[in-house]
């Protein structure tokens, strides 16, 4: 059974890493009708509602190594599974950009050196945000990020419900952070457009591996701590074991 999880995991980060960043790569800019900011933080947050009803009772559907962190910190999850769930999410996000760039690479102009949805600080920023300001924007929003997953999930939440609210917080989320780290959250979801953009892409990785692992479990100790009953729900499945 713990193949058809993982194997969950990877389709599900997948998903989110190509619907989420091909919004951005395909769709944001596209003349006279682009998405914008609007659409792609729209997009991430439904990759996430998709999936949590699709996957949700096999894996959890985490998609993303910093929730795995968080929720073994919050107790919902067992830490000897961490290592193959961040694998798998790690898989699909690598695969998910591999797709996204032949299909990207298809039109005239296309161009890894404008970011192929890649996360960055400093000069790599959308708004040119330091490097200070792009760790703790990840730190802040991984952490609620994870808080909400947790009190969506809990025993006592409105049952059904989990998928929607953990969505639209992602959305939210890239409302808030695209311009100032282009919104990881997801240290799966960077590193598959970052094998590709290589480079400086690259050499920033690693902020969107420490920033989002940090924020993950201090959402997850967080929860913990304020609620009386710390065992719930992932995604709306049933209570982890």
């Amino acid at each position: 059974m713990n193949g058809k999880k993982y194997a969950a995991e990877a389709i599900g980060t997948f998903w989110l890493t190509f619907a989420g960043c091909g919004s951005a790569v395909i769709a944001a800019g596209f003349p006279e009708v682009g998405i914008g900011l609007l659409g792609v933080s729209l997009a991430f947050g439904l990759t996430v509602v998709t999936m949590a009803y699709a996957i949700g009772h096999i894996s959890g559907c985490h998609l993303n190594p910093a929730v795995t962190v968080g929720l073994a910190a919050g107790g919902r999850f067992p830490t000897s599974q961490i290592l193959p769930y961040v694998v798998a999410q790690v898989v699909g996000g690598v695969v998910a950009a591999g797709m996204l760039y032949l299909i990207a690479s298809g039109a005239p102009g296309f161009d890894l050196a404008k970011g192929f949805a890649s996360n960055g600080y400093g000069d790599h920023s959308p708004g040119k945000y330091s490097l200070f300001a792009s760790f703790l924007t990840e730190i802040v929003m991984t952490m609620m990020f994870l808080f909400i997953i947790m009190g969506a999930t809990h025993g006592k939440a409105p049952v059904g419900f989990a998928p929607l609210a953990i969505g639209l917080g992602l959305c939210l989320i890239h409302l808030v952070s695209i311009p100032v780290t282009n919104t990881s959250v997801n240290p799966a979801r960077s590193t598959g457009p970052a094998l590709f953009v290589g480079g400086w892409a690259l050499q920033q990785l690693w902020l969107f591996w420490v920033a989002p692992l940090i924020g993950g479990a201090l959402g997850g100790l967080l929860y913990r701590w304020l609620s009386d009953e710390p065992r719930g729900q992932v995604v709306g499945t049933a209570p982890q074991k």
